[in-house]
């Protein structure tokens, strides 16, 4: 179904309505009236008869049918209820719009990139720490490709951060400063004051090490770097977290991870988050800290990782 919008923009940021596109351009002068744009105002707040309306408005029938013909015919108001009262039919009206306009040319550029779609409450409020005012205030971290930390690992899931950043791009403009930064870079326990978001796990990212010091669902070395929450252990390679917590060193800011037992569990995180989000977030209300625990699967069957599963 196409649907009609007008577009505002101030400062850069776009606000948007949706518009009841009007036919004939003299339709609009229907609106000119201030009776019939206080009639439009009442039938927003509830659908009525003209009967209705002419009691509430203290005025003659006729005057109210009159009025209520003229917005009829121009498309700007629409029935809504009809029924019989004594052998005549009685007919309820609602606007169709509150917001109208007309165009007068058929070219039509794209605008896709202007306005962001509408965001579902729980994923805005998820995302919310590291989003302000459509801007996004967060910084990446991923693990340093080159031997390091005490283990001397590669990272090699770093990239996955950018099937991220693009889901993250629908929902906010982009910084004007850098945002992504090495793990070896940077520390939660520093003097960083913004939110971070962790790509990677405790072997390959240090940042990921500090917080998995303070988490609820933590990886275990001892278990072969193996989930453990205090419902079940997870070893599959395709397993990974999603978790959101305040910074333990930073209490105005948090970290959110997306890691795996190993570098498919942290594509599974990633895969889930953006392509699954409301699935992963079902049981999000608001709290603090929040963890869900996924498993990837190779559904079709090409070697690599296309579906997940929240486990707990």
């Amino acid at each position: 179904m196409e649907k009609t919008y007008i577009l505002k923009e101030k400062d850069g940021n776009f606000k948007y309505n949706e518009a009841e596109q009007l036919d004939n351009p003299a339709a609009l002068e229907i609106l000119s009236n201030e009776l019939r744009v206080k009639i439009l105002k009442i039938l927003e707040k509830k659908p009525m008869y003209p009967a209705e309306l002419a009691k509430k408005l203290k005025l003659h029938e006729q005057k109210i049918y009159y009025h209520i013909k003229q917005m009829n015919n121009a498309g700007i108001i629409e029935i809504v209820e009809k029924k019989e009262i004594r052998g005549t039919i009685a007919k309820k009206y609602k606007p169709k719009n509150m917001n109208f306009c007309v165009a007068l040319k058929d070219k039509w550029k794209d605008g896709s990139n202007l306005v962001k779609p509408e965001v579902n409450k729980d994923i805005a409020a998820f995302f919310a720490p590291f989003i302000k005012d459509n801007n996004f205030t967060a910084k990446f971290v991923v693990g340093s490709p080159d031997p390091h930390g005490p283990y001397k690992a590669r990272a090699r899931d770093g990239h996955y951060a950018i099937d991220l950043a693009l889901y993250l791009g629908k929902l906010c403009a982009i910084p004007d400063q850098f945002s992504i930064s090495l793990d070896v870079d940077i520390k939660a326990s520093g003097n960083e004051s913004e939110s971070l978001i962790v790509v990677g796990g405790p072997k390959t990212n240090l940042i990921a090490s500090e917080i998995n010091k303070v988490s609820l669902i933590k990886f275990e070395e001892s278990q072969g770097w193996a989930l453990v929450s205090n419902k079940s252990q997870y070893t599959d390679e395709a397993t990974g977290i999603i978790s959101r917590v305040p910074n333990p060193y930073n209490p105005d800011s948090y970290i959110l991870l997306l890691a795996g037992v190993s570098t498919p569990g942290s594509k599974a995180a990633v895969i889930a988050l953006t392509r699954h989000t409301r699935e992963v977030l079902a049981r999000f209300s608001g709290q603090k800290s929040f963890s869900v625990v996924v498993q990837g699967f190779d559904l079709d069957g090409d070697g690599k990782i296309d579906s997940i599963e929240v486990l707990e």
